[in-house]
């Protein structure tokens, strides 16, 4: 893994449920000199309507043809779209502006391995990019995450494990994924922030660790 860079450009991580947009947002609200970057739709430049509409497809129409239209090796492909956007953002970016971005390639490439492609040539090319200074983790407890996403009525299928969403396979997947990233980031400066209260607590915390 390169070395991270020197320009002011931070990751906000964290598994399904732990509200990084809604935080993002906030922090964004209160950092006015702060670029956010994500390939959510709030976020996204009016420039950039593809990344929108290739969200959709693949929740939409890839996930649910997943292992008999479409393989784990085309998904992979299409989600590789919004690691190299977000790649591609950062490097137009001023190099004096500070930037928060959501997620990077760490909790997509998680998904993939837990997709079923545990290596991949592409691992290598994402983990060539530019990285952080340092990684913000937003923990949040499998149980809180379920119950924010309706019970699972909410959730897609990258996001749990088994045929439908069902508590047991959603624990299971989350606990997998949080291992995962955390492994790829294991060479960064991680600031771990525990689960909070409310989005007000958690963007306190992440303003704090940013303006340090």
């Amino acid at each position: 893994m390169p070395a991270a860079s020197d320009r002011p450009f931070y990751v906000l991580l964290g598994p399904d449920g732990a509200g990084k947009s809604s935080v993002l947002t906030e922090v964004g609200n209160r950092l006015p000199g702060w670029r956010m970057l994500s390939t959510d739709d709030d976020f996204a430049h009016s420039g950039h309507p593809l990344i929108s509409r290739l969200r959709r497809d693949v929740v939409q129409d890839v996930l649910p043809g997943l292992g008999t239209h479409y393989s784990a090796d085309f998904l992979a492909c299409l989600l590789q779209t919004a690691v190299v956007h977000l790649r591609d953002q950062l490097e137009r970016q001023p190099g004096e502006l500070p930037l928060l971005m959501d997620s990077y390639y760490y909790k997509i490439l998680a998904k993939c391995r837990l997709a079923g492609i545990p290596t991949n040539p592409m691992y290598a090319w994402w983990r060539s990019f530019p990285q952080p200074r340092a990684v913000l983790y937003l923990d949040v407890s499998p149980a809180s995450a379920w119950r924010r996403s309706g019970n699972g009525a909410r959730l897609n299928p990258l996001e749990y494990f088994g045929e439908r969403p069902e508590w047991p396979g959603f624990e299971s997947y989350q606990k997998s994924l949080r291992e995962l990233m955390l492994e790829e980031v294991r060479e960064l400066p991680v600031t771990v922030i525990g689960e909070q209260s409310c989005v007000n607590r958690t963007a306190d915390a992440v303003t704090e660790v940013l303006a340090a």
